[in-house]
């Protein structure tokens, strides 16, 4: 094992960490951060990394943002904390307000989670008991995507679709349908994700119409496939499915944890497709990367589902310990208001703009790349054939000498940096790309 600081001589000796096989921390020590600024962290020994993964995709507007920083201290010296049940308070009823106006349409009612995980939990619960309610019991099958992730929680597994996840905890889950999705960079129609008419969609056609009275909802990531590689995909495959949801009485549960609050150029990433889901499970970007909350947003028709006398038994019984925190509530309310106040959405739209043509000039040469797709402010590097094992995560190693964090999905390098993100630290990011790539094939000649 590498020379060890007393830190990290102490996270090794108590922490286990998450996504990780610890003996990988023999050749790379856990790097302990001591501080953070804009699009830089710092670690014990004062070297400086562009985050350019937004520190697991939350982070919106940089390290210790002023706006957010100032909030906080205003908030915990007024409230910390108060229950949920029977209680509330200033900075959530804001919250309500805000999010339901950026929100697509009839998504009227929240309800706080801790994480992405539990809200897809709740949505999953949400619809069958709705579904239980209206006089539908058989209505219990979860449909997602081939590829699909939506957290680490048993139920969250069960629509989840990557087998890294699910296959240790396969007889304690209760599995959902997964169907052929779109995959368009290996698209078997031979179509272009910005022209095609979503002719993949004939899978889930098939299996909807088939199935329709046992299915309680449709749960999908809106637009990009993140865990399974960035895959972006055509909107025209979440109308057709809004439509046939709508008309066979499914909920279509639209999970914008990773790619809601401006990642994919819109608020959120369902507005490309132009339709609203009946429920949508936010989180991440909510509170810009300072506090774990998410929240499930549902329509009004839902809601009234569970609104009874208590003596009816339709009451929605999930509930967090920290559900509505008046911290995350507040960070959340200022995350929203820098949006207003800063023309977010507009500075992703010419950054994006300017990371796509820099790309296409950056990437021109790059040996081994498949692909390299864009949205908003996500980019990913799709390499085909790299020599070795686990090039990614070798990739990863070196880019981290060069002081990058752009931290691997299998062999898909990809970019989700904070919006701050510079024109020049664009480029720089690409540089630091192309040169570890490079360094990494080194080894083989």
């Amino acid at each position: 094992m590498n020379k060890l600081s007393e830190l990290q001589k102490k996270d090794l000796e108590h922490i286990f960490h998450p996504c990780s096989q610890m003996k990988d921390y023999e050749n790379l020590p856990p790097i302990v951060i001591t501080k953070g600024e804009g699009m830089y962290v710092e670690d014990e020994f004062g070297n400086r990394y562009m985050d350019c993964v937004s520190s697991w995709w939350v982070n919106l507007f940089g390290h210790c943002n002023a706006r957010i920083n100032k909030v906080i201290k205003e908030q915990i010296d007024k409230l910390e904390h108060i229950i949920f049940a029977n209680f509330s308070h200033e900075a959530g009823i804001e919250l309500g307000e805000r999010l339901t106006k950026v929100a697509p349409e009839g998504l009227n009612k929240l309800i706080f989670t801790d994480n992405g995980s539990s809200s897809t939990e709740v949505a999953i619960k949400l619809s069958f008991q709705s579904h239980v309610q209206s006089g539908n019991p058989q209505k219990k099958t979860f449909v997602s995507l081939e590829g699909a992730y939506h957290g680490e929680t048993i139920g969250a597994l069960g629509v989840g679709n990557m087998d890294r996840f699910t296959d240790v905890y396969k007889p304690l889950i209760r599995e959902g349908k997964k169907v052929k999705g779109p995959d368009c960079f290996n698209c078997t129609y031979n179509k272009n994700r910005e022209t095609c008419d979503a002719e993949c969609f004939e899978h889930m056609e098939k299996y909807l119409l088939e199935n329709h009275n046992e299915v309680s909802g449709v749960i999908i990531e809106s637009m990009v496939q993140g865990v399974a590689g960035m895959r972006i995909y055509s909107p025209k495959y979440i109308q057709k499915l809004r439509k046939l949801t709508k008309d066979l009485n499914i909920h279509l549960i639209a999970d914008e944890i990773a790619m809601g609050f401006g990642r994919t150029g819109k608020m959120f990433a369902i507005e490309h497709a132009g339709v609203s889901p009946d429920i949508m499970c936010v989180g991440k970007g909510l509170t810009a990367g300072y506090f774990p909350m998410s929240i499930v947003l549902i329509t009004d028709e839902l809601y009234n589902n569970f609104y009874d006398d208590y003596s009816a038994g339709k009451s929605f019984l999930h509930s967090h310990s920290y559900s509505g925190n008046p911290i995350g509530c507040r960070i959340a309310v200022e995350t929203l208001k820098i949006f207003e106040d800063e023309n977010i959405l507009e500075m992703i739209e010419e950054k994006g703009n300017f990371l796509r043509t820099l790309a296409k000039e950056k990437l021109k040469e790059t040996p081994y790349l498949g692909e390299y797709r864009q949205i908003g402010l996500i980019g990913a590097i799709e390499l085909v054939g790299l020599p070795g094992e686990r090039a990614g995560y070798e990739i990863y190693k070196i880019a981290l000498k060069k002081g990058a964090i752009l931290r691997p999905l299998g062999n898909i390098v990809y970019f989700m940096p904070p919006y701050i993100i510079k024109e020049e630290e664009m480029e720089k990011m690409l540089d630091i790309f192309n040169e570890s790539l490079k360094e990494y094939l080194e080894r083989f000649q």
